[in-house]
Order: C-alpha cells, then structure tokens, then sequence
C-alpha cells in the first residue's frame, strides 16, 4: 500500500487528528492536543510506511518534546481530502434501512410488549430498531398509570424539559396555549417547530368518544412530491418558515409562552449531500409568511407548492389512522412522521414525553454495536479498502484505534 500527499496536503492536519493518548484522550475520544498551538510550519523529520499504516516521527519544538503519531492506513482512506478516496457514492444513504410506508401498513405495524422492553437492553434494541426503520413503533401491555409510561420512555434516555413540563399528563384544557390541549381535529404534522430535534411519545389513560390518532410517513411524502412537482419540492426546501408558540399565562408559565426558533427553517431540511433528514411542518405553529425571499411571485408559488405538499398528506393513501387502547403507546420520529388526531367528544386523558433526537439515536448506536453486528457504513468501508487492498488492521493497536469510524 503507497500514499501520495499532493502538494498542499496538511502535515498540520495529521498532528491535529493524531489518535495516540497523549493526543486524544483514550475513553472520550476527545482532543487533548490544542490545534491553534502547534506551528503551522511543524513537519515530521521521519516517515515511515509499514504494512499497519504510516508512522510519524515528529521533532522536539517549543510546542511539545519529540513525539510519535501511528495512522492506519484505513483511517488514512477513509479521512482523505487531497485527494478525496471515499465518495458520497460510496457509503449507505441516509435511508438505508428504512421502509417507507402508506396506510396499507395498517395490517402489520410494527410493535413491541413493555415487557420487552423493560426486561433486557436487547428488548430496547428491537424497539428502536422498528422506531430507525419505520418512523414510529407501537409498545403494548403497558400497565395503565403514568409511571408506568414513563419508566417505558426512559429505557431510551432522558425526558427532555419543555414548556409543557417534563413527563406531562393532561386533558382538553388548553393549559399550556396549544390546540394540542383541545378537542378540535389536528391535520397532520410535526411537534414543536419552534424546537429543533425531539421524539415525542403518547399513551392514553382514559376512554373517550373520537380522538384518532393520524400518522403520515412525511419521507415518504416528500420523495413523492420530488418526483412528482420537483419545482414545488425546491420552494419547500429553500424558503425559510417562521414558527412559534404563543399562549397566554398558566400557574406554571405565568409570564405565558413566547418561544420562537433563532432561525426560519424551510419545510424540508437536508444534509450537506442534499439528502432530507428532517421535516418540518405544522401549518398551526406557521408565524407570518414574507421577507426578501418571498419578493415577486414566490409568494404565489410557495402557497402553489404548499397546496401540492397537504394533497400528498392528506390522501387517503399516505394516511394511517389507528385509534390507541388503554396500555398502549405510540412513539415517532419526530423529525419524520408527521401526526394528528382526529376530534372527540368526552374525556380523553394522554401522558407522553418528548426525548431529544441526539439522546436516541446514541441510545441506538450503542445498541447495534452491542446487538447488531457490523453497521451498513462499516460494511461499505470494508469493501472500500479491500479495493485499496487494506484491511482495517488498526485494531490490535487497542485504545482510540479500536472500532474507530467517523467521529
């Protein structure tokens, strides 16, 4: 195996990214070394090519003793940038493993017992499996108090504080300003606009007349609309929406609720490879449309695209309607599954929590490691070296090295 540095490759980028304890913390994986003191003139004086990977000799500066970096060679590929050896073409979407949905899921949704879940770690895996590939999951045979639902969501990780509380329990009675906290109908949409990244889990506790609870696969969705009106798909991914939250004071808030995010996003949200990770939209949290990016007839064509965006949403087609059983709950991908409900007359008691996306999906990445064998990513990666003909032979070196991918 040989390794080029074209002309403007950064030895200050391989003493910045060195893995060796001194260098990065071995447990945390974080940078010991502090980037803006190393000299921008620092070069190794030896360099060393072996069959594991590329050793580096560095001097003794008034910056640090002499000191030695260790980069196996897949590390190398992986991290490259001048030239760049891994590709976007190379490595699994984004939607690997997911399964888009219409309400012909009806007839197999997936599901776990509480049991499951509450009796072992790999229980919470094939939870959150089914919540990674489908957006949602049902968790049945819960036992019917509050506490029970909430020792449920905290077998994924902390409860996230809002304005509605941590774990909350309420009933129709608009305390915290919201028409969640009503019995009007509810079209489909995502939570909390005015946040940036929450599951959401609800679990009834009373009986009630109405009240059905809609669920829309919005990926799905928005991959329908790209193929079908891409100019209205672009509209949606370009011009920023403003949101809120607004109600008057509670004994809890008694100042009321005046939340508002630092910036507008627009309704579809992507990666820096242009693939969506994120929608976002409730037309009841919506503020005031308008600014410089609506000039001329962008207007016009937002509310053309907007139109195009609710007909997908709300055909028969792309709608799940199911209505929830005491001991039963629903959990979502918030930044993916759009909700709703249906009206209703009587009593209807819900209990539910929102947990940060990032707590979930750590909560996840630690479980396939324990329970899922080699990740799509890690598999790709193998199969690039191979072309490079590399193994990932880091591993034995032990401490940051070992199972390093990414971070």
């Amino acid at each position: 195996m040989s390794l080029t540095f074209k002309p403007g490759s950064s030895t200050l980028w391989l003493r910045d990214h060195c893995r060796e304890p001194r260098s990065c913390h071995p447990a945390t994986k974080q940078r010991l070394v502090d980037t803006c003191k190393i000299p921008p003139d620092h070069h190794p004086h030896i360099v060393r090519a072996e069959t594991d990977g590329l050793y580096l000799d560095w001097p003794e500066t008034a910056f640090e003793s002499s000191y030695r970096s260790f980069f196996p060679w897949s590390f190398l590929i992986e991290h490259s940038y001048n030239p760049p050896l891994v590709r976007k073409d190379d490595l699994p979407s984004v939607d690997e493993g997911k399964v888009f949905w219409t309400s012909a899921i009806a007839s197999e949704l997936p599901s776990v017992t509480y049991d499951e879940v509450m009796s072992s770690e790999k229980g919470v895996y094939e939870w959150l499996k089914r919540i990674n590939s489908y957006g949602f999951s049902f968790c049945s045979g819960i036992p019917p108090t509050p506490e029970a639902t909430e020792a449920l969501i905290r077998r994924i990780a902390f409860i996230r504080e809002t304005h509605y509380g941590g774990f909350w329990d309420f009933t129709a009675n608009l305390e915290h300003g919201d028409l969640a906290y009503s019995d009007v109908r509810l079209e489909g949409h995502t939570d909390t606009t005015y946040f940036t990244d929450l599951f959401h889990l609800l679990s009834p506790s009373t009986s009630h007349s109405g009240g059905h609870n809609l669920l829309i696969d919005g990926f799905r969705a928005a991959r329908l609309l790209r193929s079908s009106n891409p100019s209205a798909y672009t509209l949606l991914s370009t011009l920023p929406i403003p949101s809120h939250a607004s109600g008057s004071g509670s004994a809890s808030l008694p100042s009321g609720v005046h939340l508002r995010p630092l910036r507008r996003y627009p309704v579809f949200n992507h990666d820096e490879h242009g693939e969506l990770v994120q929608v976002r939209w409730n037309g009841d949290d919506r503020g005031v449309v308008g600014g410089e990016a609506f000039e001329g007839s962008k207007m016009d064509e937002w509310y053309e695209a907007l139109r195009a965006w609710e007909g997908i949403l709300r055909s028969e087609e792309a709608q799940l309607w199911s209505k929830m059983e005491m001991g039963t709950a629903i959990i979502f991908d918030n930044l993916r599954v759009l909700h709703g409900r249906s009206a209703f007359s009587g009593e209807r008691r819900l209990c539910g929590a929102y947990v940060n996306g990032d707590d979930y999906r750590s909560r996840l990445r630690g479980l396939e490691k324990q329970f899922g064998g080699q990740t799509e990513r890690e598999k790709a990666m193998d199969r690039l070296l191979e072309k490079y003909g590399v193994e990932r032979t880091g591993g034995e070196k032990g401490g940051v090295w070992d199972g390093y991918l990414g971070l």
